[in-house]
């Protein structure tokens, strides 16, 4: 099931397998901000990644004396939402933990995402609630990657508070204690497929909460994440688009003991408490 919301300037399709987004447009000129999954390059649009982030160690963790397989960026993205309302501008799906979830990930939790557009804004919302009697243990993040028609080199990315990044390099698809600093001009990062050669770019810290990327040095598309304190920035060699991933946690890093608990940016959640955290993209072309 695909359901589209809209107003009078943008639209945003999101189907209900892994409540991910689909299509985000401006009307004006039907342009197309989202990749369109071509299995060619990446046959995902902007998969939600829950309850963990990135890749296990081993795909195992342990907890409370248990060992769970649980595959990269969780089982959100294969799982079907229900959908909880919908209106002209808004959408809510939600899954609830079952005897599916449970055989992978022990907690009882009910995952609730908001979608709303609002001018030329798209609002995504992620709301967790602990409906068990011990404390949760969770990463949750976002995948987008948008689609960039014009030579890779065309773009670049504004880091509007940050003169320099430093990046965590990836062994395996876990964070090594390698790290690589980019010094950048003007707040800027210019986009090259070199710069991806070992897989995603991983801050683990910005001062920077927002993102812009430019085409031709003009702004069209923005996102900010303040509530997210991580961000992974990712594509694949010659393909034309790039992922803005907005992070609550990561990968496990390569020294990992395994323990859910002491995973490195664990997020946890009392019993009966919730989280709700949000970001925002922005179209200007």
């Amino acid at each position: 099931m695909k359901i589209t919301l809209q107003n009078h300037l943008i639209s945003a399709t999101i189907q209900s397998k892994g409540a991910e987004l689909c299509s985000l447009q401006t009307l004006a000129n039907s342009r197309e901000f989202l990749w369109q999954a071509d299995p060619a390059h990446w046959a995902k649009h902007a998969p939600v990644l829950f309850p963990i982030v990135g890749k296990l160690k081993q795909n195992t963790y342990h907890h409370e004396g248990k060992s769970y397989i649980l595959p990269r960026h969780g089982f959100a993205r294969e799982m079907d939402f229900l959908l909880l309302e919908h209106t002209k501008s808004k959408a809510v799906f939600q899954l609830c933990s079952s005897s599916k979830t449970k055989g992978l990930y022990p907690f009882d939790f009910d995952f609730q995402i908001c979608y709303q557009v609002h001018e030329n804004q798209l609002q995504t919302i992620y709301s967790l609630i602990n409906l068990g009697k011990e404390k949760m243990y969770f990463n949750v993040g976002a995948h987008p990657a948008f689609a960039l028609p014009l030579d890779f080199s065309a773009y670049s990315i504004v880091f509007p508070m940050d003169s320099k990044l430093i990046t965590h390099e990836l062994a395996e698809e876990l964070i090594s204690k390698t790290t690589h600093e980019i010094h950048l001009e003007n707040h800027t990062l210019p986009l090259a497929y070199s710069l991806f050669e070992k897989d995603a770019l991983i801050f683990k810290q910005l001062e920077s909460n927002l993102v812009t990327i430019c085409e031709n040095k003009r702004p069209f598309l923005q996102v900010s994440f303040a509530d997210f304190p991580n961000l992974g920035i990712w594509t694949k060699p010659q393909a034309p688009f790039i992922c803005i991933e907005p992070w609550l946690g990561y990968a496990d890093t390569t020294d990992a003991s395994g323990v859910l608990e002491e995973k490195e940016g664990i997020q946890s959640l009392e019993a009966g408490s919730s989280k709700t955290v949000e970001f925002t993209t922005t179209l200007f072309a």
